[in-house]
């Protein structure tokens, strides 16, 4: 009877508990697909309200180049098949922040940002965010034919509430939130700083912050795990500098600052990390030895 009770009690308590555990799953940092679903939905949401894409098919571009050459280098470099949530998140970044009448831009974008992944590395890993680095190299090299996104959100203040919101829930869930308010907190600091500077009104430094770009730039590329510090303090010290990068390339009028910005600080920083985790982990064996 016991037993029978015990049974029956998990059985009437086990449904919800799988429910729970299903839920935490979904929203844990170990699921790669939760950014892929955000960034989708501010896509869509952008696109209904203002227009946010060149065109659905250059975007559209834009992600299967990328997802195909991931494929293939993974194979040839690696190994073995990869998980195509970055990939698909590298496409749809670069369909969304430049703008170009040609398609091609948007397929070279892509497949600068996946190459470096496999290309630029250092003790076997990327330094640069990818899409961050070809974005950058594209508005470089070819200003042209590629500009980057522009448009705003206007008055209507809900898809940004709404952005922010989901933005704010899942960068702290996979525990990358620190990053985009330390980010967010230097940038309204730096803001009032340059206003002071070049004698513009505090809100028209600050308002970039509200635009779309901004959204994609401080939720995915700066809080991206494989090209970010290791510790909390380390990875708040990065956001902080990259706004100080940032302000400096705007005083120097660099309208795209804050890739440039990531561009140049990122790679240092996570190269730093990566030689002095090296050499404290080669010197424990040492160590112990001497001991």
């Amino acid at each position: 009877m016991i037993r029978a009770g015990t049974a029956a009690v998990t059985a009437s308590t086990g449904a919800p508990e799988r429910r729970t555990s299903a839920i935490v799953r979904f929203f844990s940092k170990e699921n790669r697909y939760l950014p892929p679903l955000f960034i989708t939905l501010i896509l869509v949401a952008g696109q209904a309200k203002f227009g946010l894409l060149e065109s659905f098919s250059r975007t559209a571009l834009a992600i299967a180049t990328s997802m195909v050459l991931d494929l293939v280098f993974a194979r040839l470099v690696i190994g073995k098949w990869p998980n195509l949530a970055s990939a698909y998140i590298t496409g749809i970044s670069v369909g969304i922040l430049i703008r170009s009448p040609a398609f091609w831009p948007y397929a070279l974008c892509s497949a600068l940002a996946i190459t470096s992944k496999y290309v630029i590395r250092w003790r076997g890993r990327h330094l640069f965010n990818p899409s961050n680095l070809a974005i950058s190299a594209m508005l470089i090299l070819i200003p042209e034919y590629v500009a980057a996104l522009s448009i705003q959100w206007g008055n209507d203040v809900w898809p940004l509430i709404i952005v922010w919101i989901l933005g704010a829930f899942i960068t702290w869930r996979v525990r990358r939130f620190h990053i985009t308010l330390t980010y967010l907190i230097s940038f309204i600091g730096f803001s009032a700083l340059r206003s002071v500077i070049v004698g513009d009104s505090f809100l028209a430094e600050v308002a970039p912050i509200t635009g779309p770009m901004y959204q994609l730039f401080i939720f995915f590329m700066i809080t991206d795990p494989r090209t970010t510090v290791k510790s909390m303090r380390g990875q708040c010290l990065v956001a902080f500098l990259v706004a100080a990068m940032e302000m400096i390339l705007r005083l120097a009028g660099y309208i795209n600052a804050p890739f440039y910005a990531l561009t140049i600080v990122g790679p240092i920083a996570l190269a730093i990390d990566i030689w002095r985790r090296s050499r404290s982990v080669s010197s424990v064996p040492v160590a112990a030895g001497a001991a």
